[in-house]
């Protein structure tokens, strides 16, 4: 593909517009009032140095938040009892929660690609842990429902710290950065169940919320005190346009579509695993206990813990073949659990604990090869595969649960193992150098290390920068700041600024 006449660019901004720029990326105060400590105030001279403390901290936070959409589901017996309502009535709660995490991840998610993070966090964190004094004192059911609901929308913390942490970290440790504040992410679903359960089980489940209110409390001073304040993306854009723009990537983003369409069967294999664990457990030839079987979830935990380990090795390969392994493992602990899992419990806890270290490779290696796309969008891009997780987890939870009942634990078992074997052929669809707007294909080779990949491009990019009044080669891109502003001009219409 050759291109006409070619133009250098060497055009300078002017020093005003920039000077003005700069001030204002700097704000001392949040929301106009609270003083920034100096040494959390953006310097574009002097950039964050994202290390293990912060990464770990934005672990935390995505731990006692998003523990809040989990905290109701094993205390509904107890909600029954305390309100006086029947069990059919008071199952609508966790349901509830779940609508308003759903109303969030499509409606606030995105924000994170508009505004400062450092604000937006700060400021779901305040409204989630207002809300949950009034769930932890009112009388009222309908209260309590609407409350439950509205904590769904805020609690969408996790999913604004992971694109920051993928932002602030260097590109040879995104994939760790990530896989911290999944392993984060992960361990608040597994800890709300065990502490709610053993909590409700000797004294009142409000005392639960008494103690979400003050692990919520200390996310609040911890993020006042450690979270760097960012400055926003993509002040160029408007609120609708950003909701436009991640429905575009949604339907046109080969790579998107592709990740997304493997997140739904990978969490639905997930869901119906977890869900379907307590009625194996709890039938023959087990026979265990609530408690036992609750036990099961620190297995589970551990595989968990073993996620930022698990982001090392993604660090340094190529995302698609770090997934490729991760779909394979999950084929090979899914298969002990259809061989063995209703008959041995050992086969059980080997899948347990293989199935979330596996789980947790490919969601961090797909959101890494997802997050690459661009550095403006990472919010709109995550938001779009946390939905995708969401609705495997809404068919999971219903599908599974349907065909162990009709059919027992092994048909169960053998569907999970179906979905997995299309999560692979899914993946092989495209090949680990697939060029961004293809489809299908293999172009580009099988290089799996990335300081290889890396390298290579970087030999590409080393001649002057050029622009050209015809097409470019697609073998050539432009450099990855260059094509985000060259994205964020288009896609607010600023198609004079774009060249």
């Amino acid at each position: 593909m050759v291109s006409s006449t070619t133009e250098t660019i060497v055009s300078a901004p002017s020093p005003a517009p920039l000077a003005n720029k700069l001030d204002s990326d700097v704000l001392s105060t949040d929301f106009g009032i609270l003083p920034i400590p100096k040494r959390l105030r953006y310097d574009p001279g002097k950039p964050f140095h994202f290390g293990l403390l912060l990464n770990l901290s934005f672990g935390f936070a995505s731990t006692f938040t998003v523990a809040n959409l989990y905290y109701c589901q094993p205390l509904l017996i107890e909600f029954s009892k305390s309100f006086g309502v029947s069990y059919n009535e008071i199952s609508q709660i966790p349901t509830l929660v779940q609508a308003g995490y759903a109303i969030g991840l499509l409606l606030i998610t995105p924000l994170g690609d508009l505004v400062r993070r450092r604000q937006i966090v700060l400021l779901l964190v305040f409204v989630s842990t207002t809300l949950t004094i009034g769930l932890g004192i009112t009388p009222n059911l309908r209260v309590f429902e609407a409350l439950c609901f509205l904590i769904g929308i805020v609690t969408v913390t996790p999913q604004i710290l992971m694109p920051l942490a993928a932002d602030l970290a260097t590109p040879e440790r995104r994939a760790s950065a990530i896989s911290v504040v999944l392993s984060g992410l992960m361990l608040g679903i597994l800890i709300a169940r065990v502490l709610a359960g053993v909590i409700g089980n000797f004294n009142s489940w409000r005392i639960v919320y008494f103690m979400a209110i003050g692990v919520q409390c200390l996310v609040i001073v911890g993020a006042y005190l450690i979270l760097p304040d960012y400055p926003a993306k993509n002040r160029d854009l408007t609120y609708f346009k950003i909701l436009y723009t991640m429905g575009k990537y949604a339907v046109t983003e080969p790579l998107v579509i592709q990740t997304a369409l493997i997140n739904i069967a990978s969490s639905a294999c997930f869901t119906s695993y977890w869900v379907t664990l307590t009625f194996l457990l709890g039938g023959p030839p087990y026979y265990y206990s609530t408690l036992d079987i609750g036990l099961f979830g620190f297995v589970g935990m551990f595989g968990v813990l073993a996620g930022p380990f698990v982001g090392r090795l993604i660090d340094n390969l190529v995302p698609w073949y770090a997934t490729l392994v991760a779909t394979f493992l999950l084929i090979v602990f899914q298969s002990v659990q259809v061989g063995a899992g209703g008959i041995n419990v050992a086969a059980v806890v080997i899948s347990c604990f293989g199935l979330d270290v596996a789980r947790q490779m490919q969601q961090v290696s797909l959101s890494t090869a997802v997050f690459n796309i661009s550095t403006t969008a990472r919010a709109r891009l995550n938001a779009i595969l946390i939905l995708s997780l969401f609705i495997g987890q809404v068919i999971g939870t219903s599908v599974g649960t349907e065909v162990f009942v009709r059919y027992g634990w092994r048909a169960c078992a053998l569907l999970l193992l179906a979905l997995y074997a299309f999560q692979l052929g899914m993946l092989i669809l495209r090949g680990p150098h697939c060029p961004r707007y293809h489809w299908f294909g293999w172009a580009g080779g099988f290089e799996a290390r990335k300081s290889v990949v890396e390298a290579r491009q970087r030999e590409k990019d080393s001649p002057s920068v050029t622009v050209t009044n015809g097409p470019m080669d697609e073998s050539h891109p432009l450099p990855e700041k260059m094509e985000d502003d060259l994205v964020r001009h288009i896609e607010s219409g600023d198609a004079a600024n774009a060249v």
